[in-house]
C-alpha cells in the first residue's frame, strides 16, 4: 500500500507542474489590459513602462512563468491588482466558503444519488424505477443557474421561507443557524448535477452486478434480498468511490454561477469579479487553488479505491 501511495504521490508532481503551466497560460489569453484597470486607460507610456516594470510584466513568458512558479512554491501568490491584498488570504478565506458549499452539496447529491441508485436498480415494480430514472435524468439535464434562479423565485421571493442570497444576514445574523439557512437553496442548486450522476452511474453498476452468476448462486441458496442488496452494493462501491471523487472536484469547481446568484462569498464568486477586473495574480491563484486541490481529491480516492479493491495496488 505504501508503494501505492509513493507511486501515486510522484504522478502527481508532474501533474502539478503541467496545471501550473496551463494556469500561466490560460491566465495570459484572458483579454484585457492588466496595466489599464491599475492607471486608468489615461496613463501616461512612462507610467505602464514603470508599473510594467515593477510587476515583471515586461519579461519574456518563460521567465514570468519561472518567476511566478518559484513564488507559488513558497507560497507566494503575489498581490490583488483590484484589491491590493495577498491573493494566499484572498484564495484561502473565499475558498473555506466554497468547500462549505461544497460540502453541503456533496451530502445532498451522495444521499440522493444513493436513494435514486438503488431504487431504480433494486425495486421491483416499474414505476418507482420510472421515477427514479426520470428524476436523475431531470437532475443531470437542468443547468445549475436555471435551478438556483428557480429555487430562488419559489423559495425566497414567492414563498419567503429562506434568504435568496449572502452568507449571513447583515442585521442580526452570525451565528451557525443562520449561515445553514443562506447554505441550503446553493447546497440544493449545486447538488442537482452531481445527484444524478452518481444516481444514473450507481444504478447501471448495480444492474451489471445483479446479473452476474454469482448473485444467481445466492439466490439460489435462499439468501434475503437484503443480503443480496448489501453484497451488490459492496461490489459496486469501488466505481461509487470513483464516481464520488469526480464529483467533490466538479463541485468545487462548477460553482461560479450559483455563487454569483446567491452572492456567496466564495472563491467562484471572487473569480467571476476577478475576470471582469482583468486581476491576473488573484485568477492564477484561485484557478490553482481548484486544480490543485482536483488533484489531491484523486489521490485520496486512489488511497481508498486501493484500500477497498487491493487489486488496484498491482
Amino acid at each position: 500500500m505504501t508503494a501505492f501511495l509513493v507511486r501515486r504521490l510522484l504522478l502527481a508532481v508532474p501533474t502539478v507542474f503541467g496545471v501550473c503551466l496551463v494556469v500561466f497560460v490560460t491566465t495570459k489569453l484572458v483579454p484585457g489590459d492588466p496595466l489599464a484597470s491599475l492607471l486608468g486607460p489615461l496613463a501616461t507610456p512612462a507610467a505602464r513602462a514603470e508599473l510594467s516594470a515593477r510587476l515583471g510584466l515586461d519579461e519574456p513568458l518563460p521567465v514570468q512563468f519561472g518567476t511566478w512558479l518559484w513564488n507559488v512554491a513558497q507560497g507566494q501568490l503575489g498581490t490583488s491588482i483590484q484589491l491590493q491584498r495577498d491573493v494566499l488570504d484572498l484564495v484561502w478565506g473565499a475558498f473555506g466558503n466554497t468547500a462549505l458549499l461544497a460540502a453541503a452539496g456533496a451530502l445532498i447529491a451522495f444521499g440522493g444519488g444513493l436513494a435514486l441508485g438503488v431504487t431504480g436498480a433494486f425495486a421491483s415494480r416499474r414505476p418507482p424505477r420510472w421515477l427514479a430514472s426520470g428524476l436523475s435524468f431531470l437532475a443531470m439535464s437542468v443547468p445549475q443557474y436555471s435551478i438556483a434562479l428557480l429555487l430562488v423565485v419559489l423559495l425566497a421571493v414567492e414563498y419567503p421561507v429562506l434568504p435568496a442570497g449572502g452568507m449571513r444576514d447583515p442585521i442580526a445574523g452570525g451565528g451557525a443557524g443562520d449561515v445553514l439557512r443562506h447554505l441550503i437553496l446553493p447546497a440544493a442548486a449545486v447538488a442537482m448535477i452531481p445527484m444524478g450522476v452518481i444516481a444514473r452511474m450507481l444504478s447501471a453498476v448495480l444492474a451489471d452486478v445483479l446479473a452476474g452468476e454469482h448473485i444467481d448462486a445466492m439466490r439460489a441458496r435462499g439468501l434475503g434480498r437484503v443480503s443480496i442488496a448489501l453484497h451488490a452494493l459492496h461490489n459496486a462501491l469501488p466505481s461509487l468511490l470513483t464516481i464520488a471523487g469526480l464529483q467533490i472536484a466538479y463541485l468545487l469547481g462548477g460553482v461560479v454561477f450559483v455563487e454569483t446568484i446567491f452572492s456567496w462569498p466564495g472563491l467562484g464568486q471572487a473569480l467571476y469579479n476577478a475576470i471582469a477586473a482583468r486581476d491576473l495574480p488573484l485568477i492564477q491563484g484561485g484557478v490553482l487553488v481548484i486544480a490543485v486541490s482536483f488533484v489531491l481529491i484523486n489521490l485520496v480516492v486512489d488511497g481508498a479505491h486501493a484500500l477497498i479493491d487491493p487489486r488496484v495496488r498491482r
